[in-house]
């Protein structure tokens, strides 16, 4: 299914008026199922409006964020559903994960009966209590970053965004090294859909938990962002525009050094600070 749509529009500049192309990013919905390891039918956990692709990396990573997965072993299978008499588009906007007997449990207890917007992250968690368990333990990690590398991320970011570069509409993530090369990005209609993109890719390719990279959103960083990146071991979290006020209790209940408005050679540190290096030191 493609992440980009054309349409005919009329565009207007000042007194003139002209008919053209434009491209769209598409929004589609998503079902998750879940099935447990045996041959049972796999039951709806929730449907997400997202842009098509990576969409098993999408379910991995919201399912980690969820708490429905706990590590690698719980994930049996993914993949769309074989049911010869289901139609094509909906098989394209399934998605069956088959996992362990405890993660099965886990899920029957978290499923909705909701859809979640692309705008949504974890739709229904209000406070750090619902969203992080109280015995779960800070972030240790001791990545250390300079300023440059902090400066370099939006660049590096804005480069590799292909269809938002097309389109306009679209979130990014992006996972970083400490070296500052970037390992992984995706894009989405939202911001968390973008995350779940980037976690989902390292947890199925058994790099959970991160420990070593930086995690970097364009827009602003909301408390669902630092949930996703403490589930992920990512000790580091920057976005283009501002945090919210919970995001920052989060970030420093979590271990995470969160920075916001990092854009044009300045930014924010808000919480954890260690780990950013003082200006002209390495």
């Amino acid at each position: 299914m493609d992440s980009i749509e054309s349409v005919r529009v009329r565009a207007r500049e000042g007194d003139s008026e002209v008919d053209r192309t434009d491209d769209l990013a598409v929004e589609e919905p998503l079902e998750i199922r879940i099935a447990g390891p045996g041959e049972d039918p796999a039951a709806r956990f929730v449907t997400t409006m997202r842009t098509p692709g990576s969409d098993e990396e999408l379910a991995a990573g919201l399912l980690l964020a969820e708490g429905v997965l706990a590590e690698r072993s719980d994930l049996v299978a993914i993949g769309r559903p074989e049911d010869p008499r289901m139609a094509e588009e909906l098989k394209a906007n399934s998605v069956i994960v088959r996992v362990s007997e405890q993660a099965r449990v886990r899920a029957a207890r978290l499923a909705r009966g909701t859809v979640m917007g692309s705008a949504c992250g974890v739709c229904g968690k209000t406070s750090i209590e619902n969203v992080i368990p109280v015995e779960a333990a800070p972030l240790a990690s001791r990545l250390r970053v300079t300023p440059d590398f902090l400066y370099a991320l939006p660049v590096r970011l804005r480069e590799r965004q292909s269809i938002f570069s097309r389109t306009g509409g679209l979130h990014a993530a992006a996972l970083f090294r400490p070296d500052g090369e970037l390992a992984t990005l995706r894009e989405d209609i939202g911001r968390h859909n973008a995350t779940d993109k980037v976690v989902g890719h390292c947890f199925l390719g058994g790099r959970v938990p991160v420990g070593d990279g930086a995690l970097m959103v364009s827009g602003r960083a909301g408390f669902e962002i630092v949930q996703k990146a403490y589930n992920a071991g990512i000790p580091i979290v920057a976005a283009v525009s501002a945090p919210s006020s919970l995001a920052v209790d989060l970030a420093d209940a979590t271990g995470i050094t969160l920075i916001g408005f990092l854009r044009d050679r300045r930014f924010n540190v808000y919480t954890h600070s260690q780990r950013v290096a003082a200006a002209g030191s390495s």
